[in-house]
């Protein structure tokens, strides 16, 4: 089988850590371009993985007959170069969240189908080895149903992540558009779905600027959502955790509670009613410290040799990011929001 070319646009830490190196290793992918507006950073990839460097994706997507193509670029223009994408006929890989507002994601996900391509979310929380063994315990259904939870995601901030520092895009409310909710909440709302088989019904949000200077996109959010088979929990995303970042789950459940990245040694840890404990090893949840390999790039290129439609696709995205909206609508009007 010939080899997926592959074009990767925005060369910053995403691509950095997760995208190219998961590119280099899969045995089915050929890099063919890589895309930056400061065009040096394209040319170091170009120079170490092959492929030809561009400072602009809609010059790319002229040059090269590309098939697939991963958009790593600030949040603002995701949905802009995913649908020229998907109109030169590529697959699409976005990064998360996958668009600013639900009319750009819709016309994603309508350019994706109209194109007969696929698009795929970048939503690498369900593929963490502790999510999926705490998915698949859920599914046995020996806990019974769920009935509250809390849910979060915290670190310092991106000014430790980002190839550019506290000079990142990511405090430009113009190229950010959200802060914390985009970069974690959006992570946990679509986690949240999928580990309990349901959508957000309603959405009650405190999202707010607390610490970080000189930036209007928000560091901390808090919020209540309630799910459509009445499940209650709570979901926080913050840029202040300055010690003890935090990426975990637990839901309590009509017979005992389910604990996820709780604990430095055993990532899943089940307690049971009738007094029984089970602790599960299955390998650490990613940090921005300590990479571990996302799944996600490899279940991306599974799809297109396959041929099968992404289970992260451009709709689950959606699904995910209309949670996020709802809580800055419940921010700005002070209201709980039904979705």
């Amino acid at each position: 089988m010939s080899k997926v070319k592959v074009a990767v646009v925005g060369c910053g830490s995403i691509s950095k850590h997760r995208h190219i190196p998961e590119y280099a290793t899969n045995p089915n992918v050929e890099l063919v371009a890589f895309v930056d507006p400061i065009l040096e950073r394209a040319e170091h990839y170009a120079q170490a993985h092959g492929g030809k460097a561009y400072s602009s994706y809609t010059e790319m997507l002229l040059q090269e007959k590309v098939d697939a193509v991963s958009v790593c670029t600030p949040n603002f223009l995701h949905a802009e170069v995913a649908i020229a994408a998907l109109n030169a006929g590529a697959h699409v890989l976005v990064e998360k969240p996958m668009a600013t507002t639900a009319e750009e994601a819709q016309a994603m996900n309508e350019a994706a189908k109209k194109n007969g391509v696929y698009l795929m979310v970048g939503h690498n929380q369900r593929l963490m080895p502790p999510h999926v063994k705490a998915k698949e315990i859920l599914d046995q259904g020996r806990l019974g149903k769920v009935l509250t939870f809390r849910t979060s995601f915290g670190h310092p901030g991106p000014e430790g992540w980002s190839v550019d520092g506290r000079e990142s895009w990511f405090f430009r409310q113009s190229e950010a558009i959200m802060g914390a909710m985009g970069d974690l909440g959006v992570h946990k709302s679509d986690l949240i779905r999928w580990l309990l088989n349901d959508e957000v019904a309603q959405v009650g949000a405190f999202i707010d600027t607390l610490h970080k200077e000189g930036t209007d996109v928000d560091d901390n959010a808090t919020c209540i959502l309630r799910m459509k088979k009445g499940a209650v929990g709570s979901l926080v995303a913050s840029w202040t955790y300055y010690k003890g970042g935090d990426n975990s789950t637990v839901l309590w459940c009509e017979n005992g509670v389910i604990k996820i990245d709780t604990d430095p040694k055993d990532q899943v840890i089940v307690e049971l009613r009738d007094g029984t404990i089970e602790r599960y090893q299955v390998g650490a949840v990613a940090t921005n410290e300590k990479q571990t390999k996302s799944g996600i790039i490899d279940e991306f290129i599974d799809s297109i040799t396959k041929g099968q439609e992404p289970r992260i696709s451009g709709e689950e995205g959606l699904r995910s990011l209309n949670v996020i909206l709802a809580a800055f609508e419940s921010q700005a009007t002070g209201k709980i929001i039904s979705l």
